[in-house]
């Protein structure tokens, strides 16, 4: 387990902070003119999706432990109230910087004629179209609740917007608040005949219910209806009961559950009235002012992901051409070609399709025997799991381990367990007291007298949506060693009392952390020695204490070591002493960079795992993860490029430094989303 460790002042930034200053680079990319104009529009949906999860699991987990141990605990150097006071206090100041974004954008929206309009701004003709859409589809789907004096307070559901409604000259006996609650099964977006200047015009669904409430209140006789949004964000941490039965049935009813955890923030509409909105956060219980965010009009842009195109196509980024795989893209045998060379996969440049074809292949070559795999998260019409269906029908022996608690996935999770049983598939449901991250899948083929296994190994998940926004790397190996220990690592999964013995693969939470110090140490010896030694890590975040200090000391004492850190990276740069030599930078552009990678210069025999998981506690003490090294000097020698690519990247990257000013790099314009993909379209293997 992770070591308490002595961490100088200044030179580690609590994680919480340093993912807002993720976040922030999310929101400058809505703001980035070489982004067309639609694709600035989903950063900030992107943005505000992420801050809803920040706030459901990391805010509401200090919540927590503010209670539980008192306002004074000290939360990686701070008391845990100071904390939250000052993310609550970013948090406003990236609302105001938001709401800005998005006034711009609708301006620019409107030069491009197109127009997001209310209900107080339409034509007659468009009134015809919002009478039809209210009484067909959004009238049945709505149910008024009216909140009487000395009523219980309903349930409020996070993640979807409501709206507080007041009526004004109602009769008598008209309630004096009412919530309606907006389904977030209707499409949030109507297109409307456009205006008399030519705009297409776009309404959003909670307009259409306003434009409604006189209806809605009729039998009251309102001369008025006044409406205000707002969104509650609840805790999402899973309380599983033990005295249930079953896994799968205490994880389900779990997450019913976290229906009704406990608000950790309001959104609300800033034009609502004081005397609404303390009615409105006295009855959800909400004393907090960090927990109160006033808003715009509009909440939950996560919808914005998805704002229609109209049409207009050369508003958003051209549809990403996958680059040929030169072994793999049109091969017959993709099986045969593993067998030859190991090959790699780099998504979304490469075409993820490659690997539903060495799963297809497999699921129908009478010599493959067995398939297994391990699930993280997959896209609800998985191609992945349906060709292991598909296996299992052929007669493959098909085995899945599938962890349910991957957080917010837990439900379709469930969902594909059961019907993985049902079709014959054997489905282990995680292992207890650990969760599984690593991304592994293992074909079994006889071959003569012989067996030959054949692994996959990503960085990624085993999912065709998510491949194609996110970067990974898949590694596509018949390399013995590796692939027993694949195979070793099923039969953990399976028997959980024995822990195999690993040579070629770094597997936590057996070994990687004191691998990985090893390696550092390793790397330091060498500087001190006057030899060449390096470090590059690629990650998505880095906030192990340990590793921390480790990597600042080895750069102290003459190790070169460079960073790209996508997400939290919470050791500070630029401390006199500690971390003012090594160098620190994150990339956030139109792809989100998800691959980890670690390389070193191990004595000029460079050496390179990629990996399933952070540098992150979490990562190497509680989790099943697993880094495999590239054996391979070719592939490793492209990956290292790529790295060379992205550290060059002035477009995308933004350097760590000690004033979190999220400055970009400077330099001559070189954008490695652009880069890369037109460099392996050379040929690269």
């Amino acid at each position: 387990m992770n070591k308490k460790i002595l961490i100088p002042t200044g030179l580690m930034i609590p994680k919480e902070l340093s993912w807002l200053l993720f976040n922030e680079r999310v929101l400058e990319e809505a703001r980035d003119c070489r982004h067309p104009l639609l694709d600035r529009l989903r950063f900030l949906g992107i943005y505000s999706n992420n801050l809803d999860e920040f706030y459901r699991v990391r805010v509401a987990g200090l919540r927590r432990t503010e209670l539980e141990n008192g306002p004074n605990f000290l939360v990686q150097g701070k008391p845990v109230r100071k904390l939250l006071h000052e993310i609550g206090h970013r948090a406003h100041e990236l609302t105001e910087r938001f709401e800005d974004a998005y006034s711009n954008l609708a301006s620019e929206l409107e030069q491009q004629k197109i127009r997001i309009i209310d209900e107080k701004a339409l034509t007659p003709f468009q009134e015809e179209t919002i009478r039809t859409v209210f009484h067909d589809t959004v009238r049945p789907r709505l149910v008024p609740i009216l909140l009487s004096r000395g009523a219980d307070f309903p349930l409020v559901h996070d993640h979807v917007i409501h709206l507080a409604v007041r009526l004004i000259g109602a009769r008598v006996g008209a309630p004096a608040l009412s919530l309606i609650e907006v389904p977030d099964t209707l499409p949030r977006f109507v297109e409307l005949p456009g205006c008399k200047d030519g705009c297409s015009c776009v309404i959003l669904v909670e307009d259409i219910v306003r434009w409604g409430l006189s209806e809605i209140f009729g039998i009251f006789q309102p001369k008025k209806a006044e409406a205000w949004a707002f969104k509650v964000t609840r805790d999402a941490e899973l309380d599983l009961d033990d005295g249930l039965d079953g896994y799968l049935r205490r994880v389900h009813l779990g997450v019913r559950k976290r229906a009704t955890g406990a608000p950790v923030r309001v959104v609300y509409d800033r034009d609502m009235p004081l005397a609404v909105q303390n009615s409105l956060m006295r009855r959800l219980g909400i004393n907090r002012s960090d927990a109160r965010i006033p808003g715009m009009r509009q909440h939950n842009f996560k919808d914005f992901i998805a704002f229609p195109r109209l049409g207009r196509q050369e508003l958003s980024s051209p549809k990403l051409t996958p680059v040929p795989h030169p072994r793999l893209t049109g091969a017959r045998r993709i099986l045969q070609e593993i067998a030859r060379n190991d090959q790699l996969l780099h998504f979304p440049w490469h075409d993820f399709s490659l690997f539903l074809d060495f799963l297809r292949e497999a699921a129908i070559d009478p010599d493959v025997t067995h398939i297994l795999l391990t699930v993280y998260r997959v896209s609800s019409e998985s191609s992945v799991l349906n060709a292991l269906v598909n296996a299992a029908r052929n007669g493959k022996k098909v085995t899945v381990l599938l962890e349910v608690l991957a957080r917010f996935d837990e439900e379709n999770n469930i969902q594909w367990a059961d019907y993985l049983r049902d079709e014959g598939v054997e489905v282990i449901p995680g292992v207890r007291g650990l969760k599984v991250h690593a991304k592994l899948c293992l074909v079994t083929r006889r071959e003569g007298s012989k067996v030959r296994h054949f692994a996959a190994l990503g960085t990624g998940n085993f999912n065709e949506d998510t491949a194609k926004i996110y970067t990974d790397h898949m590694l596509l190996t018949a390399n013995e060693g590796i692939t027993e220990e694949v195979f070793q690592l099923f039969e953990f999964f399976r028997n959980n009392y024995k822990v195999p013995r690993f040579r070629q693969l770094v597997v936590s939470p057996f070994h990687s952390r004191d691998q990985f110090m090893d390696m550092i140490c390793s790397e330091r010896e060498a500087a001190l020695q006057g030899r060449e030694a390096w470090i590059n890590l690629r990650l998505n975040n880095l906030a192990d204490d340990e590793l921390i200090l480790a990597l600042c000391q080895a750069s102290q004492s003459g190790v070169k070591v460079r960073l790209l850190v996508r997400s939290m990276n919470c050791l500070m740069p630029n401390i006199p002493g500690f971390s003012d030599r090594l160098e620190a930078r994150g990339l956030v552009g139109r792809f989100l960079e998800h691959s980890r990678m670690i390389s070193v210069a191990n004595h000029g025999k460079a050496r390179l795992w990629l990996t399933s998981g952070d540098w992150m506690s979490r990562n190497m003490d509680e989790r099943v993860e697993v880094a495999c090294p590239i054996l391979d000097k070719t592939l490793r020698d492209r990956i290292l490029t790529e790295f060379e690519m992205q550290w060059k990247d002035t477009a995308n990257a933004r350097v760590w430094n000690a004033d979190e000013a999220n400055l970009r790099v400077k330099g001559a314009k070189f954008d490695s989303h652009v880069e890369i993909p037109q460099w392996l379209a050379k040929g690269s293997v």
